[in-house]
């Protein structure tokens, strides 16, 4: 027996909703009749799709598998229904797209003012997450129609290189290093200092982490911020030197940025589930053309350091960002 999208949205709205009870609320439907339906849908995928008795309701590792799927489904219903609307003239185009927050601070403003002013009448909708795992995840439930982040993992779509973005070193006013001459800074020297570091899920974490054990230390912590803006400012009042994406670093704290030696960079991308149609590529293409990796004001370490440390993508179990 053939799956239907009404049990795929039952199983996504069992699951949404923690209960069978405020699933049949939400659906409309009675509870037993919600029930006979996920009924027919586990014998369609060959086994039991949520622990039955669990108070919340928790998926089975077939039910764990077949979810994301059943959500992209129903994305892709809905797709369908909004390109419907838009060809009846009943709704503008509309173009959704998946970021860090990090990258949704510094990268991406300037390409989208330049898709602004080439696009106007298309509405774009920006969601951000803290963690590139959970990017990826966004655009495999078809949440979003394109991803900007670093390379995604085991991606069957086409991911388009946009660049390598570069971190810096933010220290406080009265930071003696910042008295010192030069805009690069070892970052053994700072092997000893306590740090603004960030707390899970915020995957920046994991980038400060990987640079310290690069440079042969691991770092201590002064105070733990999950927010990406909050660790510049905690940085800049004096709470210890924090590691920040160059391209969020506002122009009056650049006489407190130093260039991390070695440079530590991480790559960037743009990814869709599969080859883009025309909208998707005029945004990829605006995008390559105008995303601030470093901005004007932070000096590059481009050709001027060696020994690059690009921290990699990991799964979210592991870490990364």
């Amino acid at each position: 027996m053939a799956m239907t999208l009404r049990q795929l949205q039952y199983l996504v709205t069992i699951v949404d909703s923690g209960s069978f009870t405020r699933a049949a609320e939400r659906l409309h439907v009675s509870q037993p009749a919600l029930s006979r339906q996920l009924q027919s849908l586990e014998r369609s995928c060959g086994g039991p799709l949520v622990e039955r008795g669990a108070r919340p309701v928790l998926l089975t590792a077939l039910g764990r598998a077949v979810l994301p799927h059943a959500r992209a489904a129903l994305a892709e219903v809905d797709r369908a229904d909004a390109a419907a609307r838009r060809v009846s003239g009943n709704q503008r185009l509309e173009l959704r797209v998946a970021t860090l927050y990090s990258v949704s601070f510094g990268v991406l403003p300037p390409a989208l003012a330049a898709w602004r002013r080439e696009r106007p009448d298309v509405l774009l909708s920006l969601t951000e997450q803290l963690h590139a795992g959970d990017v990826q995840e966004v655009m495999t439930t078809g949440e979003a129609d394109v991803a900007v982040g670093p390379p995604p993992v085991d991606w069957a779509g086409p991911v388009f290189p946009l660049g390598s973005e570069e971190f810096v070193v933010v220290l406080g006013a009265d930071d003696p290093l910042v008295r010192r001459a030069g805009t690069h800074l070892r970052l053994t020297e700072l092997a000893g200092r306590e740090w603004v570091h960030y707390t899970a899920p915020n995957g920046l974490a994991r980038i400060l982490d990987s640079a310290c054990a690069n440079a042969g230390f691991e770092p201590r912590v002064a105070v733990q911020t999950q927010q990406t803006a909050t660790a510049l400012q905690l940085a800049a009042a004096g709470l210890g030197p924090t590691l920040f994406p160059a391209n969020i670093v506002p122009v009056g704290l650049t006489g407190r940025v130093r260039t991390p030696d070695p440079p530590v960079h991480r790559m960037l991308t743009a990814y869709t589930r599969r080859h883009p149609d025309a909208l998707t590529t005029s945004f990829i293409d605006t995008l390559t053309r105008h995303a601030c990796l470093v901005p004007p004001h932070i000096p590059s370490a481009v050709g001027q350091l060696g020994n690059v440390v690009e921290i990699p993508l990991q799964r979210r179990g592991n870490g990364g960002n």
